[in-house]
């Protein structure tokens, strides 16, 4: 029994099991609730249970942890080729029982409950910048179509939208104004919010060590840093920076056949917030590179690929160097430190 796989497809109301004594051989198929998941795998002996990394998996995973299971979570685009024919819930399960057998897949680290309260916490803030940006652009856009045009910047559209409400003479239909009035406090409510969240990151940041070695690094803020301990947990497990670039989609995409290699763009696979944030960073380098007199290596090395390539390659290069960065930073344990360019 100490050999037995069980494969759960995770659902709101329901959750599906396959128990498998052999590999390749489905034993047991049952469909249960979310309390006679509970009892049954409190029943069972200890056994690898397999899920699919999706919502309330690490809940579940935890859980199953705490009855002496140990738990694999598989990537859900890589469990996909093993499903076959139509996808049901049970050949979901069959599917992961087969992807298990694929070494080559790696598998997701269980997140803990303070990741996944980082991970909800950088959710929400994200959720709510889109909705202001959303509004924005929304009161940008309908104050030019009567003839008020604001300049580009986020922190320029309130003041000027208030400016406008407050003249009775800027041209603004009275049967608009009140609506207008409401965005705007909308887009106040939704900065308070953002600002509420960044104080509970600032909060966490103080008690993990980890931050505020991240912080240390050019291009790497609060945000960056706690969305990295959040989403990416232990660095320990990649053998390379090279290996976290991959991880994170900065590296190029490779159509190669026989002696001809070919590079493409970047293959952004990995966690999309990651790669942004990462992005952000690059270009906030380039950005103070230019302005300063006296460059470390990481600054000057940055503004030579500017020069050859752009700034947009540049910003992708430079993403891709400071997650090797970070890497090296946060596997040694130390801060650091910048070296004067030759």
């Amino acid at each position: 029994m100490e050999s037995t796989t069980i494969a759960v497809d995770v659902a709101k109301e329901v959750l599906e099991v396959a128990v498998s004594h052999h590999p390749g051989q489905v034993r047991q198929q049952r469909r249960l609730s979310r309390a006679a998941f509970t009892r049954f795998f409190a029943d069972q002996p200890p056994a690898t249970v397999l899920f699919e990394a999706c919502g309330s998996s690490h809940y579940w995973g935890r859980c199953l942890q705490q009855l002496g299971h140990r738990v694999v979570l598989l990537p859900p685009h890589a469990t996909r080729p093993y499903v076959f024919r139509n996808k049901t819930d049970r050949a979901d399960t069959r599917g992961l029982l087969e992807a298990f057998r694929n070494r080559d897949i790696r598998p997701v680290p269980l997140k803990s409950v303070p990741q996944q309260a980082l991970t909800a916490l950088h959710r929400l803030r994200s959720t709510w910048l889109a909705a202001r940006t959303a509004r924005l652009n929304t009161v940008r856009g309908l104050l030019r179509e009567f003839g008020c045009v604001i300049p580009v910047g986020a922190h320029r559209v309130l003041p000027a939208a208030e400016a406008l409400l407050g003249d009775a003479e800027s041209g603004i239909p009275d049967a608009l104004r009140p609506a207008l009035a409401e965005a705007c406090r909308e887009i106040v409510d939704l900065e308070s919010r953002m600002a509420l969240v960044e104080r509970q990151l600032t909060a966490l940041a103080d008690q993990t060590p980890a931050v505020a070695r991240l912080r240390s690094i050019p291009g790497v803020g609060l945000i960056t840093a706690t969305a990295l301990v959040a989403f990416v947990g232990d660095v320990q497990r990649f053998p390379s920076g090279r290996h976290f670039a991959s991880y994170l989609g900065l590296t190029p995409r490779e159509h190669s056949s026989g002696l001809i290699r070919r590079l493409g763009a970047i293959s952004k696979r990995g966690d999309v917030y990651l790669r942004m944030l990462l992005t952000h960073g690059a270009r906030s380098v380039l950005w103070t590179a230019r302005s300063k007199r006296q460059h470390d290596r990481l600054r000057a090395w940055a503004l030579e690929i500017q020069s050859h390539r752009g700034h947009n390659k540049a910003a992708i290069a430079v993403a891709n160097k400071l997650a090797r960065i970070i890497w090296a930073v946060w596997r040694s344990g130390s801060d650091y430190r910048e070296v004067p360019a030759a």
